[in-house]
C-alpha cells in the first residue's frame, strides 16, 4: 500500500496519536481525596508560596509544549496550524517513545509574532520547555529571540537547532572518513531559510574553513544588499572569496554540499565539479535535491539524505528527545550554544572508529540509546557552566 494511503487509514484509526493518560489511580474515596479536593489543596499551597515546587509537585518538569502557527509545515508551507496538528502529535509521540518526555501539541491561530509569542509566554507556566516547530522564516527567529528574553525554560526551535546539530554530527564522522579536517573544508548550503542559516551558523562555531550559502536569489555575497536581516548577516561571515553566480559556481571545489531546498537542484556535473571525496547532505523532502543513488554515481564519496530508506538518515529525531531530556533534568533556563555543541559531539561519538564507514556515519534515527547519550551531555555542559 501507498504510505500516503496509510497514513491517512491509520490517523483515521488512531483519531490523534497521543492521549492524556492519569499517573495517579482512583479507585476509592481517600485516592479521589488525595489526588483532588480537598487533598490538592496543599501542594497548591506549597506551590503559591514557592513557585520551583510546581517541579515537584506537578509534571511541569517533564512537559513540553510543542508549538506552531502552522506556516511552514514539513515542506507544505502555509497550510495553518490546524492542518499542522497531525505534524505537532506525531512530534509529540517522538518525545515520549525516544526521550521519555511528556509534550503536548498546540496549534496557535495568529501569524502575528508578538501575538504568538504573548500567547506563549501566558501559558508557559505549565511547561518546562517549549519546543517550537514549523514556524516560517524570518518570523521564527523574532520568535524564538523574544521568547528567550521573556521566559525562564528552555525554547528550542527544533527546525534550525536540531537540523543544526544533527547536520553538524553526521558532518563531523563524514569528514574525519574522508580524511579531511573541519578548518581545511569548504562547504556550501542551499537555502537560506530557518534550516540554512542555523545549520550555517553552527558549522563555523564548529569550525569549518569556509561556508558558501545559496539562495534562490544566487550565493550570498558582500556586495548584495539584502532586505532580509538574517541574510545580510550572513553576507558578513560567510563566502571568504566573496564568490558570486548560483549553485554551480558554488559547487566548484567544495568538500561538502548540504541541500535544505528543493527536489532535484544539482545535477551529476555540480558534483564532479567538487573537491576529492565530495560529501552531499540533499536533505530537502520528500525529494532531496539529487537522489542517492544519482549522487554516488556521480562520484559522491559520501550521501546522507533526510530519508529512511537510504543510509545516512540525517534526522532530528537523533537531537530534540535527547536535549529536552538533559534540559529538564537539570532544569535549565535555556539550551545554549554550547549544551547544542556538546549533543553534536555525543551524537557523532556514539558511531565508532571501527564501525564508521560510507554507509554508516551517524546512528538510526531508530536507536533509542542516543537520546540518553545526548541528554547526558546536555545536562554536564549545564551544569559544568555554572548556570542559574
Amino acid at each position: 500500500m501507498d504510505v500516503k494511503q496509510k497514513a491517512l487509514e491509520m490517523h483515521e484509526q488512531w483519531q490523534g496519536k497521543i492521549e492524556v493518560v492519569s499517573r495517579a489511580e482512583i479507585k476509592t474515596r481517600e485516592d479521589l481525596s488525595v489526588a483532588y479536593t480537598p487533598g490538592v489543596a496543599q501542594p497548591c499551597l506549597e506551590i503559591a508560596k514557592d513557585p520551583e515546587l510546581a517541579y515537584k509537585y506537578t509534571r511541569r518538569g517533564n512537559l513540553v509544549a510543542v508549538i506552531t502557527d502552522g506556516t511552514a509545515v514539513l515542506g507544505l508551507g502555509d497550510i495553518g496550524g490546524l492542518a499542522g496538528m497531525p505534524v505537532m502529535e506525531g512530534k509529540c509521540c517522538l518525545f515520549k517513545e525516544f526521550g521519555g518526555v511528556d509534550a503536548f501539541p498546540l496549534c496557535v491561530k495568529s501569524k502575528d509574532p508578538d501575538e504568538i509569542v504573548r500567547t506563549i509566554e501566558l501559558i508557559s507556566d505549565s511547561f518546562g520547555g517549549i519546543n517550537l516547530e514549523d514556524i516560517s522564516a524570518p518570523r521564527c527567529f523574532e520568535i524564538e529571540a523574544k521568547l528567550k528574553e521573556k521566559l525562564d525554560i528552555p525554547v528550542f526551535h527544533d527546525d534550525q537547532h536540531g537540523t543544526a546539530i544533527v547536520v553538524g554530527a553526521a558532518m563531523m564522522n563524514a569528514v574525519k572518513l574522508a580524511g579531511k579536517k573541519l578548518d581545511g573544508i569548504t562547504v556550501v548550503i542551499n537555502g537560506a531559510g530557518s534550516a540554512g542559516i542555523a545549520i550555517g551558523k553552527f558549522l563555523l562555531k564548529l569550525g569549518i574553513g569556509n561556508l558558501v550559502m545559496v539562495d534562490i536569489g544566487g550565493i550570498i555575497n558582500r556586495d548584495e544588499s539584502y532586505s532580509n536581516p538574517a541574510h545580510a548577516e550572513m553576507a558578513k561571515i560567510t563566502n571568504k572569496n566573496n564568490i558570486k553566480g548560483g549553485l554551480a559556481d558554488a559547487m566548484k571545489g567544495a568538500d561538502v554540499f548540504v541541500g535544505v531546498s528543493k527536489p532535484n537542484l544539482v545535477t551529476p556535473e555540480m558534483v564532479k565539479s567538487m573537491a576529492d571525496k565530495p560529501v552531499l547532505f540533499p536533505m530537502a523532502n520528500p525529494n532531496p535535491e539529487i537522489t542517492y543513488d544519482l549522487a554516488k554515481e556521480s562520484g559522491a564519496f559520501i550521501v546522507g539524505t533526510g530519508r529512511s530508506d537510504y543510509p545516512n538518515q540525517i534526522n532530528n529525531v537523533l537531537v530534540f528527545p535527547g536535549v529536552f531530556k538533559g534540559a529538564l533534568a537539570v532544569r535549565a533556563k535555556a539550551i545554549t550554544e554550547e549544551m547544542k555543541l556538546a549533543a553534536a559531539h555525543a551524537i557523532a561519538a556514539l558511531v565508532t572508529e571501527d564501525k564508521l564507514s560510507q554507509e554508516y556515519i551517524i546512528q538510526s534515527a531508530l536507536d533509542k540509546s542516543v537520546a540518553d547519550a545526548v541528554a547526558k551531555a546536555v545536562a554536564d555542559e549545564w551544569k559544568k557552566s555554572g548556570a542559574r
